[in-house]
C-alpha cells in the first residue's frame, strides 16, 4: 500500500510545545520562551480545530458544512485577536489582519505555486474561482484604505468619526462576506468543487486508487461528539495559549529585537494560518490548485471580510473601540499583494516561476516590517 504523506504528521509533533507557556506561566518563564513555545504550541491546536471543523461539516450536509467551514475557518486568528485587544494591543491586532491577508495571497499561494510547479510543469484552475476571490480582496484593500485617506483628509473635528466610519465599513464588508457565502455555497456552488482541469492519466491514476482513498477517509473520519469535543478542548487551550502569548509580545519582542508590528504581521498570520498553509501545499503537490487556491485566497477574503469587522464588532462591545486605520507599510502592502494576484491567479494556470514571485514579495515585504 502507498503511503502518503500527511502534512498533520509533521504539525502534530509540535504538540510538544503546548503545555510549556502553561507551566511556564506559573514558573516565571522568560518571556521570549514563553511567546516562541505559545507560538510553536498553537500550530497543532489550529490544526485539530480544522480538522474536527471538516469532521462536524460533514455530518450536517454540504450548505451548513460550509457554513461551519467558513464560520471557524479562522477560530484561531479570531481567538488570539480577541486577546490581543482585550489586553489593549491594537496594534498587533491589526498587523495580524494584514500579515494573515498577505500571507495567504502570497506565503501560502506563492508556497504552492513552487510546490506544485516542481513536480507539474503547467497546472491549471478554475479562472472563475480564483477571479471571484481575487475581487474580493481587492475590496478587502479598498476597505482598508479609505480609512487612512480619510485621516489623513479630515479635518480634525473629523477625526472623532473615524471609529464610526471604521464601524459603516465593517457593515458593509460583514454583509458583502454573507452574500459571498451564498454566491460559493448556493448560486455557483459548482465553480468551488473539485478540479475540473484534470489530465485522462491522471483520472486513471485517480479510478485507480479510489477504493483506497476511500477507505482511507472513512478511516480517518470522526463522528458528531468526538468532532464537538476535539473542538471544545482545542479551542480552550488555544484561548489558554493565546493569553500567554499576549502576555509575552512585548517583553518577548524586546529581546528578540522585534517590533510588535513584525510579530503581527509575521509571527503570529503565520503561526494562525499554519495548519491551512500545510494543506494548500499538500493539494498543489497532488495537481489540486483549485482546492489549493479557494484554500489561500477562501482564507484570505474570510480574514479580511469576516474576521476584521467580527474584531471591530467585538472592539465597541467591550468598550475599545477599534478603528481600520493602519499604518502606510501595511496598506502598501495589502495593495502590492492584491495587484500582483492578478496578474498570476487569473489566468487560469500557473507554473514554479509565479510561485517564486509572489515568494519574492513576501520576502520583500517582510524585511520592510523587520527593519521598520
Amino acid at each position: 500500500m502507498k503511503i502518503e504523506l500527511r502534512p498533520e504528521t509533521f504539525i502534530y509533533a509540535f504538540f510538544i510545545f503546548t503545555p510549556i507557556p502553561i507551566i511556564g506561566h506559573f514558573f516565571s518563564l522568560h518571556p521570549t520562551a514563553i511567546l516562541l513555545t505559545s507560538c510553536l504550541g498553537i500550530i497543532p491546536l489550529a490544526a485539530l480545530m480544522g480538522k474536527a471543523t471538516e469532521n462536524l461539516a460533514e455530518h450536517v450536509g454540504p450548505g451548513i458544512g460550509g457554513l461551519l467551514n467558513a464560520t471557524f475557518g479562522n477560530a484561531c486568528e479570531l481567538i488570539i485577536a480577541f486577546a490581543a485587544l482585550r489586553a489593549g494591543l491594537v496594534d498587533v491586532v491589526k498587523a495580524s489582519i494584514t500579515g494573515s491577508i498577505i500571507g495567504n495571497i502570497l506565503l501560502v499561494l506563492g508556497g504552492s505555486m513552487l510546490a506544485g510547479g516542481m513536480r507539474y510543469q503547467t497546472q491549471k484552475f478554475n479562472r472563475t474561482a480564483a477571479t471571484t476571490s481575487a475581487t474580493l480582496l481587492a475590496l478587502a484593500a479598498i476597505s482598508l484604505c479609505v480609512p487612512a485617506v480619510f485621516h489623513l483628509s479630515a479635518s480634525h473635528t473629523a477625526h472623532m468619526n473615524e471609529t464610526k466610519l471604521s464601524l459603516a465599513i465593517s457593515v458593509v464588508q460583514f454583509i458583502t462576506y454573507i452574500l459571498s457565502l451564498v454566491f460559493s455555497l448556493k448560486t455557483h456552488n459548482h465553480l468551488y468543487g473539485a478540479v475540473a482541469f484534470e489530465e485522462s492519466d491522471q483520472r486513471a491514476e485517480d479510478a485507480k486508487n479510489k477504493v483506497e482513498h476511500i477507505e482511507e477517509n472513512e478511516a480517518g473520519k470522526w463522528g458528531v461528539r468526538k468532532s464537538i469535543f476535539v473542538l471544545l478542548i482545542a479551542t480552550i487551550l488555544v484561548a489558554i495559549l493565546s493569553e500567554c502569548l499576549v502576555s509575552a509580545v512585548e517583553e518577548g519582542a524586546k529581546h528578540l529585537g522585534l517590533t510588535q508590528l513584525f510579530i503581527g504581521v509575521v509571527l503570529v498570520a503565520i503561526v494562525g494560518n499554519a495548519a491551512e498553509h500545510s494543506t494548500a501545499v499538500m493539494m498543489a503537490l497532488k495537481n489540486k490548485m483549485d482546492l489549493s487556491i479557494n484554500i489561500a485566497l477562501g482564507s484570505g477574503s474570510q480574514i479580511a471580510l469576516f474576521v476584521a469587522p467580527l474584531i471591530v464588532f467585538s472592539s465597541f462591545l467591550i468598550g475599545r473601540p477599534m478603528d481600520l486605520c493602519f499604518t502606510s507599510v501595511e496598506l502598501l502592502s495589502v495593495v502590492v499583494s492584491v495587484i500582483i494576484l492578478s496578474f498570476v491567479a487569473t489566468d487560469g494556470e500557473c507554473n514554479w516561476l509565479e510561485g517564486v514571485q509572489l515568494l519574492a514579495t513576501y520576502a520583500i515585504l517582510a524585511a520592510a516590517f523587520y527593519f521598520g
